[in-house]
């Protein structure tokens, strides 16, 4: 396996120069600030990743405001409180992108941080707690107790959220194959397994982020050189 090192300076040549790639590099939130995420703002993130899911992402986008306003800025009690018929109705109201199995997944999703919220407090507190060297248990738990949340929008959601997340990009997941590192079906739990176990050691090995080195990773392979 290659070190970090060895990625890291051919994703920085790519790049233009170690100061050009730190310019692209993110980096997540602090602690404090995760654990402060108000419930409804995960809500509404999960929703609208799944709704990008297939469409263009600018468009749902565009309509986000009217989905903020018809589901009531994503607050989970009143959403509880909807019968089945108001969720019939909203999912046919021509101010928002109508699928109504995607709307459905506000309902279930609405369900399972409300869930969380009863056992730790908030669903902030929860992913901020969530072990730091198995964020594939996290994208996992999302996928089994969520709607909608497998593949990449879980964890697109919650690098967008600002927690420390690698991604599987069509890059990363292009560089682990190659490097003999994954094999198989991305999502299956060896692929998983392999993949954090890689990540772990070079987090160890640099210090950085998840989510700077998956994004090194991604600049140094491909086609997107600068």
């Amino acid at each position: 396996m290659e070190k970090f090192e060895q990625i890291y300076q051919r994703a920085a040549e790519r790049k233009g120069g170690e100061a050009n790639l730190e310019s692209m590099l993110s980096k997540p939130i602090s602690f404090d600030a995760l654990a402060e995420i108000p419930d409804d703002r995960w809500l509404s993130a999960f929703s609208q990743k799944v709704f990008q899911s297939g469409i263009s992402w600018q468009v749902v986008r565009n309509k986000w405001p009217n989905f903020e306003e018809l589901f009531f800025q994503f607050r989970i009690e009143p959403l509880l409180l909807l019968p089945q018929e108001k969720w019939d109705e909203k999912a046919s109201d021509a101010r928002i992108i109508r699928h109504h199995t995607k709307v459905m997944s506000i309902a279930q999703n609405a369900r399972m941080i409300h869930e969380v919220n009863l056992q730790y407090g908030s669903f902030s507190q929860f992913v901020a707690n969530w072990p730091k060297d198995d964020v594939t248990g996290l994208w996992q738990y999302l996928k089994k107790h969520g709607a909608r949340l497998g593949g990449n929008t879980g964890p697109y959601t919650l690098r967008q959220m600002g927690v420390d997340t690698f991604i599987l990009s069509g890059d990363v997941e292009s560089y682990l194959r190659n490097h003999n590192i994954v094999d198989g079906g991305k999502a299956t739990q060896r692929a998983l397994k392999a993949a954090q176990e890689a990540f772990n050691i070079w987090q160890d090995e640099s210090s950085r982020s998840y989510t700077e080195i998956s994004q090194t990773i991604a600049y140094s392979v491909g086609d997107n050189r600068t």
